[in-house]
């Protein structure tokens, strides 16, 4: 059977789901199937090599197989900022392979968590009473597990992006591994750091609610104890950027051993950046995560000396061609070829890009190239 190709994006409040479009009108039963063809890859010093050769063995695999329609939905928590980068990936993955989809969430960020979780679970039904064969979803929290479970109980493949529902019966789980993000970031500080130990700032997680940023933060932690530095986190406050600059600036002006550098662990690391030049401590090295505009400024600068990227875009490509894996070839085949990425049988590890203060515009153009610029 010929696959469907049509897709979009729906920029959606999150009271509203437009159902994917349906199958019915191309019923092309005894037609010849057409094999998937990826876009060609631009080679490049940040182009993710055997991320790439495992979903060129996954599209082989699926080519060998059977390529039948199918309709999917992917959910975003906002279509804008982070997830931007995510939606491109998953629209460009969507038509490539030709199935009817598309990629639903807010222009705006998110709000209420309750209200949030609430609604996504109430898509999620309407994309099951839709026809969708395949979700991929990115939580809101674990209020939304019930309603992944009940789509799994009713044939529905689902794969969770970015946040994880481990507790739910979803196949797979696509993103970064937090504790292990927070184990590289640390080693790439700790290699800026002078040989006398020191204080270290964390700018993460501590709030045991939220798992992927405690994880984050306690992998960080873990490898700058264990070199011999005192380690203290601030809080993140998301709200207020004053109280988190002026926190930070009373640790470099009063912490005993010196603070020796500061490590941001997510979008918000530019204020690590801010504090220091508050404290007149400029020199103090300064590691940070994602690409916020306000990070790249502060890395042309020379005051930010590397960030580590989530690679959202391959996040989101990556979901429709496991969707439709899965219903091509089986679970279990395709965890086999997803196996040099997967961390156990239902993490798949997208790994981090390291990118140095003076490679912004190489990483830029990067992002440029497979159209994942935010």
């Amino acid at each position: 059977m010929t696959r469907i190709k049509r897709w979009g994006v729906a920029a959606l409040g999150l009271a509203l789901m437009t159902p994917a479009c349906g199958s019915s009108d191309a019923d092309d039963a005894g037609e010849e199937a057409t094999p998937i063809q990826r876009m060609p890859t631009v080679q490049n010093e940040f182009t993710p090599v055997e991320l790439e050769e495992t979903i060129d063995r996954l599209v082989a695999e699926i080519n060998e197989n059977s390529t039948e329609s199918m309709q999917m939905t992917v959910m975003l928590k906002t279509l804008s900022a982070f997830f931007a980068p995510i939606a491109t990936g998953a629209n460009r993955a969507m038509g490539e392979i030709g199935v009817t989809g598309n990629v639903v969430g807010p222009t705006k960020e998110p709000g209420d968590q309750q209200r949030d979780m609430k609604l996504q679970s109430e898509q999620i039904a309407q994309a099951v009473a839709d026809g969708a064969e395949g979700i991929g979803i990115s939580p809101f929290g674990d209020a939304n597990a019930a309603a992944v479970d009940d789509a799994v109980a009713s044939g529905v493949h689902v794969v969770t992006l970015d946040t994880d529902l481990a507790s739910s019966k979803r196949s797979i789980y696509v993103g970064t591994i937090n504790e292990s993000a927070g184990e590289t970031a640390g080693k790439t500080l700790l290699a800026l750091l002078p040989p006398e130990p020191g204080t270290v700032i964390l700018h993460g997680n501590e709030d045991p609610t939220w798992d992927d940023g405690l994880d984050r933060t306690q992998g960080a932690r873990g490898v700058l104890e264990a070199a011999g530095h005192k380690v203290v986190v601030r809080q993140v406050d998301w709200s207020d950027e004053g109280a988190d600059v002026e926190w930070m600036k009373d640790q470099i002006e009063t912490a005993d051993p010196p603070v020796v550098g500061l490590l941001g662990l997510f979008n918000l690391s530019f204020r690590c950046a801010m504090a220091a030049e508050a404290a007149g401590k400029q020199d103090l090295p300064v590691v940070a995560f994602d690409f916020d505009a306000r990070t790249v400024d502060y890395m042309r600068e020379g005051r930010i000396k590397a960030t580590h990227i989530q690679r959202q875009y391959y996040e989101g490509y990556l979901v429709p061609y496991i969707l439709y894996g899965i219903k091509s070839i089986g679970l279990d085949a395709t965890r086999r070829i997803l196996a040099p990425q997967m961390v156990g049988d239902s993490l798949f590890n997208l790994g981090l890009d390291v990118v140095p203060g003076d490679k912004v515009d190489a990483y830029n153009e990067f992002l440029d190239s497979i159209g994942a610029n935010e």
